[in-house]
């Protein structure tokens, strides 16, 4: 048997009161997911605890049987997804070029988000491409408009501080701190305190800059600072088809799933993102179904959760019933092959209320294959899922139901491997005569 997870990215969602204390997924036609869902066994899902928010990339880091504490930092694994080469003891952080205000000597954030013209832009990047202070060296890569990477290279640095950028407007830009929890105190303070010299310079640079002097004349935002935030660094991960026994394969648009799925030494299919996220879906679900050479296929859709970042139910309610289409391929393909074990469920919610980035209620999943108990859940949503016989599943039980379900789980305590790993056969050595 092998296994298809489908990830909804940012599915689930809060009551909203103009749709009567509903979520867009209660309230979109999905006749589709519906059928699937009386199909198997259903319930709620949470990759870490209940009302914690969860980035995408850590939530999936979870999700796929990893403890955060091995988690090597969003900037890390976007770096290796734009294909930058990033040296073990190198620090990569997300960065982004917007505007700040200084007032009584603190820098205030004004405009965060700035689409801005590439050509605009490159020669302002390319006066903060290189930063240089002892035997550091910080390099500034532009991705896409005003966001980059920002590499760190030399001796004695650490991923372990906190971030610079707000994100709320109006908000001072935050100082550099090393974290409490840092393995090596030392190392922090000193990768803190570089970091926010760092970001002083970017703005006495970008400040001055002909483009920025013209624009703050013109009565435009200047681009005159640096945010930084989740730094990242190399740390060694056990590769997920020994950790679980299962060859995978990743099929996604985003980089961030690239490079995560990669670091974890998945294979990777790359797709591309239209206008059409139902017919993209489709598309990636029969690439699934087809793709009979791997144990564990994972499609992966970021549709749902880029229309709850408008803050647009309706249009996520659209978007819904457009992915939903998608699963009539499932319907009529997947779900009557006994060989495969099909699931659906999300990484975290995103509200299309309020103003959180992600929230942290629980997401519904559903589970259809041959060994799947059948419950009683009629319709696919946060409520009905509630109902059904998987409970609440949290964390790592999603890949050990997983295992479960495929028939390939190791009963507690059985040793044919040095390693104690969940699945059977383990990697045993042959007794020689």
């Amino acid at each position: 048997m092998r296994c298809i997870l489908v990830v909804l990215d940012g599915l689930g969602d809060k009551g909203i009161a103009a749709i009567g204390k509903h979520t867009p997924l209660q309230a979109a036609r999905t006749p589709n997911l519906d059928y699937i869902a009386k199909t198997g066994s259903c319930g709620l899902y949470h990759s870490c605890l209940q009302g914690q928010a969860m980035p995408s990339e850590m939530a999936h880091f979870i999700m796929f049987g990893y403890d955060l504490a091995d988690f090597p930092g969003r900037g890390y694994i976007e770096a290796k997804a734009e294909g930058f080469p990033v040296q073990d003891n190198e620090v990569a952080l997300l960065s982004r070029t917007f505007s700040v205000a200084k007032t009584n000597n603190f820098y205030i954030l004004k405009v965060e988000k700035m689409d801005l013209a590439p050509d605009l832009l490159k020669p302002l990047h390319e006066a903060i491409r290189f930063y240089r202070k002892d035997n550091i060296e910080i390099e500034f890569i532009p991705t896409k408009g005003i966001a980059g990477l920002s590499i760190m290279r030399g001796l004695g640095l650490s991923s372990e501080v906190t971030d610079s950028n707000p994100i709320y407007e109006e908000r001072p830009i935050m100082k550099v701190l090393p974290r409490k929890d840092a393995c090596d105190l030392k190392k922090a303070q000193h990768t803190a305190a570089i970091l926010n010299e760092y970001v002083k310079w970017s703005y006495l640079v970008l400040s001055s800059h002909p483009i920025n002097i013209k624009r703050v004349n013109n009565n435009e935002p200047p681009v005159n600072f640096i945010g930084l935030q989740r730094a990242g660094q190399y740390r060694p991960l056990l590769p997920f088809h020994e950790k679980w026994g299962l060859k995978a394969l990743c099929i996604a648009s985003g980089a961030i799933y690239h490079g995560l799925c990669s670091i974890l030494g998945m294979d990777i299919q790359r797709v591309k993102d239209s206008i059409f996220p139902g017919k993209d879906l489709e598309e990636r679900l029969r690439m699934a179904y087809y793709a009979t050479d791997y144990d564990f296929i994972y499609v992966h859709t970021k549709a749902t959760d880029e229309a709850a970042h408008e803050r647009n139910y309706q249009k996520k309610i659209d978007v819904i019933e457009q992915l939903d289409k998608a699963f009539e391929f499932a319907r009529k393909h997947i779900i009557p092959d006994n060989d495969v074990l099909f699931i659906v469920t999300s990484d975290h919610s995103t509200a299309s209320v309020g103003n959180m980035i992600h929230s942290g209620e629980t997401v519904p999943i559903l589970m259809s294959g041959c060994y799947a108990r059948k419950d009683d859940v009629r319709k696919f949503d946060e409520i009905s899922c509630a109902q059904g016989c998987l409970g609440l599943l949290r964390g790592h039980e999603l890949m050990y139901m997983i295992l479960n379900l495929l028939d390939r789980g190791k009963l507690a305590g059985l040793m044919d491997s040095p390693i104690d790993q969940p699945y059977y056969p383990g990697h045993y050595i042959p007794l020689k005569e």
